[in-house]
């Protein structure tokens, strides 16, 4: 009970430090909803582990109705976990979170698949994600790593790095930027085709240019004149209603 209110204050003062709005802890308390659900999950995850599962899954669903968010019994949360808005933010089964983590509304910490055991992210410490973000599968996000908004995240990223795209891609890497040079780096479902058509292209332009040389080295099958076949035509002759004055 009492690492419990150590960590409602932390939770509180993290909010207090992270959230420019939070204008008393009395405010926090009452109105923000991120923290309710993270404090009923430290209820309903003692549930689970001590295998009262279906009232772990009842108690969390409770919190889902009243907060919008949905978090997994199951899930392990580190410290000062804070949920900005949070409504639609949903945290799978096996999903790990580490410690001073930022989820804003509408990410999801989900699976790709109907695959058994470990099948969520797990995120390190001071992780940010944008909202409506999506980090799916098995995968490692590392600490300090930021993810924008609606980005979808499909792999494992490295620590200090910034991540956007749908597939996400880093952009930067411990505060340098990071430059994507091979489409296959984006692993983006169009990179084969714009691949293969740059393939495609470079082999005709080979071919074109084969046979112009070989149309240049054979003989002349006729003789052009020169000299007759440019009209000898000046342009007042040629373009009379311009010079009229």
């Amino acid at each position: 009970m009492t690492s419990f209110f150590r960590s409602v204050r932390e939770d509180i003062a993290a909010v207090l430090e992270s959230d420019p709005a939070a204008r008393s802890a009395f405010e926090v308390i009452i109105l923000y909803p991120g923290l309710h659900a993270v404090w009923v999950h430290h209820l309903s995850h003692w549930l689970w582990r001590h295998g009262l599962r279906f009232m772990a899954r009842y108690v969390s669903q409770v919190a889902r109705l009243f907060t919008g968010i949905e978090i997994h019994p199951a899930a392990e949360l580190g410290r000062r976990l804070f949920i900005d808005h949070g409504m639609g933010t949903v945290i799978g089964e096996t999903a790990i979170v580490g410690d001073d983590v930022t989820l804003y509304q509408g990410v999801t910490l989900g699976g790709t698949g109907k695959e058994k055991g470990k099948r969520h992210p797990t995120l390190g410490d001071k992780v940010v994600i944008g909202s409506g973000a999506k980090v799916l599968g098995n995968i490692t996000i590392g600490d300090n790593c930021r993810i924008g908004a609606g980005s979808v995240v499909l792999r494992n990223v490295p620590a200090n790095s910034t991540i956007v795209g749908v597939p996400g891609h880093i952009v930067l890497r411990d505060g340098k930027r990071v430059v994507i040079t091979d489409p296959k780096e984006i692993r983006d479902p169009l990179s084969d085709v714009i691949i293969k058509l740059a393939s495609e292209i470079k082999e005709l332009r080979q071919k074109f240019q084969h046979h112009s040389h070989e149309s240049l080295d054979a003989e002349p099958t006729a003789m052009i004149d020169e000299e007759g076949s440019t009209p000898n035509i000046s342009p007042q002759e040629l373009f009379q209603d311009d010079y009229q004055i």
